[in-house]
């Protein structure tokens, strides 16, 4: 198995621990992610000797162990020092009764993060393959509007290369306009995208220089939207002030010594 491979299965591994959270048996890796069974038995049996996985031999399934969220969980402590981006997204969710989103760029698209879809209350759930085109949808508009013109349009350039017809490419001067709405007004209220009769409206999070740019987006019909507008918007600006970027006042980074 090439490192390639090898690094992907690894994530996986983790993901599908992240959607099913409880112990797992080897033939559920085999039979949901399509590994060869050798293959999958020598990956899990490389991540139990290396620490991030307990097996138990009565019940013969792995469950992570607490070294993997010990490895990771400063880092929203560091992206979001004054605040809980889930926490925002959970009270952002409570005051529209709207699906919410955490999304962010990945090269030449929009990738969702986190989302809300279910009751209030309940917890955000990590999106796998929640991903836009970057400069034909709205959030990726928002995003793109962080940018400037120049950088707006070498992805463009970029994104229209890649496309196999030309039906597919976009006009960068539609995009521009797009974008520029989008400085003028603060946010973005995209209607009618990829299906007729939903919509969103999303508001870039601050960030700081050296921060990737987020985006927190409110989705439903356009009609909802539309009578909640006023409503998400205040949410929206109240849950970007509350995840806003680490800075002055805000908890120092704990670095290791040397």
């Amino acid at each position: 198995m090439d490192v390639v491979k090898t690094a992907q299965r690894v994530c996986e591994v983790f993901e599908f621990f992240q959607e099913r959270q409880q112990p797992q048996r080897l033939r559920d890796f085999v039979d949901e992610l399509g590994y060869p069974t050798s293959s999958a038995a020598a990956l899990l049996k490389s991540l139990v000797q290396l620490g991030y996985l307990d097996y138990d031999l009565v019940t013969r399934t792995y469950l992570p162990t607490l070294r993997m969220p010990a490895m990771v969980g400063w880092i929203e402590r560091v992206r979001f020092g004054n605040g809980s981006v889930l926490a925002a997204m959970q009270q952002l969710h409570a005051v529209t009764q709207e699906r919410v989103s955490l999304s962010v760029q990945s090269d030449l698209q929009v990738q969702y993060l986190y989302q809300f879809s279910g009751e209030p209350g309940r917890r955000a759930a990590p999106q796998k393959k929640g991903l836009r085109p970057l400069a034909r949808s709205g959030l990726g508009w928002l995003l793109l509007s962080a940018m400037g013109d120049e950088a707006v349009r070498h992805l463009v350039r970029r994104i229209n290369s890649s496309q196999r017809t030309g039906d597919e490419r976009v006009n960068v001067e539609v995009v521009l306009d797009q974008v520029s709405e989008i400085r003028r007004k603060g946010f973005v209220f995209a209607k009618h995208g990829r299906m007729h009769g939903a919509g969103i409206i999303g508001m870039l999070v601050p960030r700081a220089p050296h921060e990737r740019q987020l985006a927190l987006g409110v989705h439903g019909p356009v009609s909802r939207l539309e009578e909640k507008q006023t409503l998400i918007l205040q949410g929206l600006r109240a849950a970007s002030t509350a995840v806003g970027p680490l800075g002055p006042g805000n908890d120092e980074v704990v670095r290791p010594r040397r």
